[in-house]
């Protein structure tokens, strides 16, 4: 299994330099008045690409590594990748498309993620079968068509929560290493070896591109990127909740809590105020800590102000993820306890929110002075 994560690494990090290269001079302009934009200057986004290459890549690989002796008893039949492939197709290519032209519609690649959500459950027999509390199962286990349903919202949400996150460097990135990390350790611990390849190969591609997105900034995930990390990271977790009873399906939750919550937070707040919910804005939290937060920059130039501004909002973020995923981890067999830290993590997220509008800047988030 480590010689599939020493293969994928390399190879995201070639393909994505190369593709940076490509396109340099060819992409087409983000727009300078976008609300969402934190960065200075043309940057591709062809990390997803990248990133799909080492995943796909290094897992293709694998029966020529086995015949090696490096890749132990996995076993390649048990990896599916040509059902994977088949499943991620729709909205990882719409979403490439987004990246390079920039015409496609909210609501169009929204059809794209739901076409590979139906997909994976046709395909790979994705499912919910459980909510993890022993009086809601048995009515739950009576309507199958809820769990198909359930996975397919998961399936087809979590990319674009992820693509909410991406807008500093190394946010996204690193938030789908540690929770493809995470999801291989508990898929090891209930034995599941194949899916365990599948989630770490993710997890070393993704570090492949972090060389080039973080703390610099040379290329972004794009559209391609967010997507790939959220339909497989979800996948990923309807399976492994799926196949194994030990793993609470609130387990996922927590790993993806942050992402998710601030998906429906974002939601809530648009339709609040009478907007649509897929515009765009600059008002998640991400935002608005590097705007409250992020403002001592020792440097004249505009610039390179806003690249240090990016690059320090990223860890102010994981390290508020760090407190979601340590316990979901520790407690990946309990629902209640990992529901608990859910509702926790909520109105955590909350009252540091209303904090950062009102310029109450939380004691957690003040940087340290010397």
């Amino acid at each position: 299994m480590l010689s599939l994560a020493l293969l994928a690494f390399p190879i995201a990090l070639f393909f994505t330099l190369w593709l940076r290269r490509l396109v340099r001079r060819s992409g087409v302009r983000y727009a300078e008045d976008a609300p969402q934009r934190v960065h200075a200057g043309e940057t591709p986004r062809v990390g997803g690409i990248g990133i799909a290459c080492g995943w796909a890549l290094a897992l293709a690989a694998l029966p020529l590594l086995q015949k090696a002796g490096m890749a132990g008893n996995l076993q390649w039949e048990r990896l599916h990748l040509p059902q994977w492939l088949l499943v991620l197709a729709p909205a990882f290519v719409g979403a490439v498309a987004e990246d390079m032209t920039q015409r496609l519609r909210v609501s169009f690649r929204l059809v794209l993620t739901l076409a590979s959500g139906v997909l994976a459950v046709v395909v790979l027999g994705a499912t919910v079968p459980r909510l993890g509390f022993a009086w809601l199962d048995a009515l739950w286990q009576a309507w199958p068509l809820a769990g198909m349903a359930l996975a397919v919202l998961a399936i087809t949400g979590l990319p674009h929560a992820f693509n909410i996150i991406d807008g500093y460097n190394g946010l996204a990135g690193s938030m789908a290493l540690v929770v493809s990390l995470a999801l291989a350790h508990v898929a090891m611990q209930v034995g599941d070896r194949e899916l365990a390849a599948v989630a770490i190969t993710l997890a070393a591609a993704t570090a492949g591109f972090l060389v080039w997105n973080w703390p610099l900034g040379l290329v972004f995930a794009g559209d391609a990127g967010a997507y790939l990390w959220g339909l497989m990271i979800a996948i990923i977790s309807v399976l492994l909740v799926q196949r194994h009873d030990l793993v609470s399906p609130w387990f996922p939750v927590l790993l993806l809590i942050y992402p998710v919550w601030e998906t429906l937070f974002s939601i809530y707040r648009k339709l609040r105020r009478g907007d649509s919910p897929g515009m765009a804005d600059a008002l998640h939290l991400h935002h608005l800590i590097c705007r409250r937060l992020i403002r001592s920059v020792l440097s004249d130039d505009e610039a390179k102000a806003m690249l240090s501004r990016n690059n320090r909002t990223a860890p102010y973020l994981m390290g508020f993820v760090v407190l979601t995923v340590g316990p979901a981890l520790l407690f990946w067999r309990y629902s209640w306890v990992l529901a608990a830290f859910c509702a926790l993590f909520a109105v955590s997220y909350v009252a540091a929110y209303v904090r950062l509008v009102h310029f109450k800047v939380p004691r957690i988030f003040q940087p340290t002075r010397f």
